[in-house]
């Protein structure tokens, strides 16, 4: 029998404790949470693309080309931040 100290699933256990201790306490509890990788809140994200949208659409009732390039604008900042940033599609950010 290996020491814990030299047993590399004790110290994969101690790192995973360490960098993500929701994920750990799930694990331990059976009842699994997200990685913290794959936690993302999209709430905002989504509150900004329906706002883009009312913007497009007012934009294109009404005239008005400064509503309507906010809202294309708007939209394409929303649509970046709805995308999953493990998505292969999506560019790497600097």
């Amino acid at each position: 029998m290996t020491q814990p100290e030299t047993d590399p699933l004790h110290a994969l256990d101690a790192q995973t404790r360490r960098s993500d201790p929701q994920f750990a306490r799930g694990l331990r509890t059976g009842r699994p949470r997200r990685p913290r990788e794959y936690r993302c809140r999209r709430g905002p994200a989504w509150t900004l693309f329906a706002l883009s949208v009312a913007m497009l659409i007012v934009g294109m009732t009404l005239p008005q080309g400064l509503l309507l390039a906010s809202g294309l604008v708007g939209a394409g900042i929303a649509t970046y931040l709805v995308t999953s940033p493990h998505d292969p599609d999506r560019p790497d950010l600097p």
